[in-house]
């Protein structure tokens, strides 16, 4: 049986020499597409399973590239960007990226990116409704968060903000994207308001909330929920 189908938009020749076998390696059938056009014909072709997708291209921006590719279809996007401005990765992940990594990258990281991106999707079509990390268990179903067994109480809002970020393990969310979902659209700019309700969910989830693993902070970006 084939692997994923990965396609690689890029115009560093180097660079796809570089992924291609290194994806080959790890089960990927690899595509391979030079500029922005030619990545919309191959998504809408080829139907690739995960996209890694850099935003400097000959043709258009990667973020054109993405807004187009959204209006058709939900495959999984990460973007691999020499770009490490915050604001390139914010507009990137609102615009519907799954992830993003900078370049110089090690194939380490993207490989779990990947595979993040990928688990991620392939639980869109059947949510699951009980997820877990490092002894937390959240019981979508009943409503219910424990702890090595041990029930915590949460407010409303920390649960949905919980709920939100758990819905979407590995999956780096923006603060936008986070704000919208758990207080509305009208709240987009309220990251400090964020960073406190996460403050008080780190404190009552984590081993040690100054050293978190569930709820990992991307300074500037936004939130990523590991899954354990």
């Amino acid at each position: 049986m084939s692997g994923p189908r990965i396609l690689i938009v890029d115009d560093e020749p180097q660079l796809r020499r570089v992924l291609r076998p290194a994806l080959a390696a790890c089960g990927y059938e690899v595509l391979e597409a030079a500029t922005g056009s030619d990545a919309l014909r191959a998504i809408a072709a080829s139907a690739p399973d995960i996209v890694v997708l850099d935003l400097g291209l000959p043709d258009m921006d990667g973020k054109d590239v993405l807004v187009r590719a959204r209006a058709f279809s939900q495959i999984p996007i990460v973007i691999l960007s020499a770009r490490d401005r915050e604001a390139e990765k914010i507009a990137a992940l609102d615009a519907g990226a799954d992830d993003y990594v900078e370049k110089p990258f090690s194939i380490g990281e993207l490989m779990a990116r990947l595979r993040a991106a990928l688990r991620h999707a392939s639980r869109v079509e059947s949510e699951p409704t009980e997820i877990e990390s490092c002894g937390l268990c959240v019981d979508m179903t009943r409503r219910l968060v424990t702890k090595n067994g041990q029930a915590i109480k949460l407010t409303p809002k920390e649960y949905d903000l919980l709920t939100t970020l758990a819905r979407h393990p590995g999956r780096l969310l923006t603060h936008r994207q986070i704000l919208s979902a758990v207080w509305g659209p009208a709240h987009q700019e309220d990251t400090q308001y964020l960073r406190v309700f996460v403050g008080q969910l780190r404190a009552k989830i984590e081993d040690d909330a100054a050293a978190p693993q569930i709820i990992l902070t991307e300074p500037g970006v936004g939130y990523r929920f590991t899954k354990a």
